[in-house]
């Protein structure tokens, strides 16, 4: 049955002169310089479990005022069969950073999607639990809740967040989790049930209770406590100039909204920076072995080289960039923008060499800097609770 889908696709692309790079996975393989770690047996670890007495407050949190408008809320993307609860992000937490959840014992959602890094790796190819490298650089997790389309991963494959969460558990790759038996470890384990209890009413494991939990979980990680919240609430509009800010980051906030705005901050509001589609931004000219995208998974010419965008709050710790993580550093990423954009067939015809002056480029980076949330990577309420 694939070889079939791929001959048809191929016979589509190639009649438009673009070909999909089909690998076993359906993607592009990681390159060649990134080394495999060897196969490591490790026994199920023996851990200590430490939740506050009274949960974490997960839902209905105080947010501010840019981030309750109707256009605002309207990027949230929670379904109402799933609605976040304390209980229910907290048994989610403890699944995130549950190492037994991969067949091997040595993997958790967490070993790919560090807090320090606004839940993203800061390697280019995360390792999977028996040491091989994934094919795309990990995406960062904060702000999913408002991602309108509600659509995950780069290429878009995951119709829902609630189905994202369990796939990575069952790639070979990444976790090799054989679900029934997750389901019957956490049955049998001394902490889950009541968890679940807590979380859903009584104390029945069972997949689609562990992919709301976590899906709540991931959903609760908002944030909003950035020296560009701060100044939006005392400049009472995005388009002013923010009085805690240097003139520096006023300088590029003022380029940021002229230049990049119309992809990374849409909907007519000015609390989330998520691009509302998946679109390609010309890191790639060639069409025939470079990563196809969201291409690989429709069968469209069209959609080849398009890739969803993560949240730019956050962006100074969530190095390296792009969906290969070919970018080191932000200053390469304005770089790219300024003077590195290729003509790829399927292009956004909103992006396109902006050749930016040197002092522009200092004052991108400077603002988008001013996104960054120090309290949201070290709140306890998201960190490790097997300490």
């Amino acid at each position: 049955m694939k070889a079939i889908f791929r001959g048809i696709a191929a016979m589509f692309l190639g009649a438009i002169g673009l070909t999909v790079a089909w690998t076993a996975s359906g993607r592009a393989a990681p390159p060649a310089d990134i080394a495999e770690v060897p196969d490591v047996a490790v026994e199920a670890p023996v851990y200590k479990l430490n939740l506050p007495d009274t949960p974490y407050r997960y839902a209905n949190i105080d947010l501010p005022a840019h981030f309750k408008t109707s256009n605002a809320r309207a990027l949230d993307n929670t379904p109402a069969n799933n609605q976040l609860t304390d209980d229910g992000a907290t048994l989610g937490r403890v699944i995130f950073y549950d190492k037994r959840v991969s067949s091997s014992n040595t993997t958790a959602c967490a070993s790919c999607h560090h807090q320090k890094n606004a839940f993203t790796d800061p390697e280019r190819f995360s390792k999977g639990h028996e040491g091989k490298r994934v094919d795309r650089h990990a995406m960062a997790l904060g702000d999913l809740r408002y991602y309108s389309r509600g659509r995950f991963f780069w290429d878009e494959r995951a119709p829902t967040l609630e189905a994202q969460v369990l796939m990575p558990m069952q790639s070979k790759v990444e976790m090799g989790a054989d679900l029934n038996k997750l389901v019957t470890l956490m049955s049998k384990d001394a902490k889950y049930p009541e968890l679940f209890s807590k979380a859903f009413g009584t104390k029945e494991v069972n997949k689609d209770r562990i992919s709301k939990a976590l899906a709540q979980f991931i959903r609760s990680m908002v944030s909003y406590q950035s020296k560009y919240d701060e100044g939006l609430i005392k400049a009472n509009g995005v388009r002013n100039n923010f009085p805690n800010f240097t003139a520096q980051e006023n300088a590029g906030k003022t380029l940021f909204l002229q230049r990049c705005a119309n992809c990374h901050m849409t909907g007519g509001q000015s609390a989330h920076f998520f691009m509302n589609q998946t679109l390609n931004n010309g890191l790639d000219n060639d069409t025939r072995k470079t990563d196809g995208g969201v291409g690989d998974i429709t069968l469209r010419g069209n959609d080849v080289g398009k890739f969803k965008s993560p949240s730019l709050r956050n962006v100074e710790f969530t190095a390296p960039y792009m969906h290969d993580g070919r970018f080191d550093t932000l200053e390469k990423v304005i770089e790219h923008y300024s003077s590195g954009v290729k003509q790829h067939p399927n292009r956004d015809g909103r992006v396109r060499n902006f050749n930016f002056s040197a002092a522009q480029k200092a004052s991108l980076v400077a603002f988008l800097k001013t996104l960054s949330d120090t309290h949201f990577i070290t709140d306890p309420k998201f960190s490790d609770p097997f300490q």
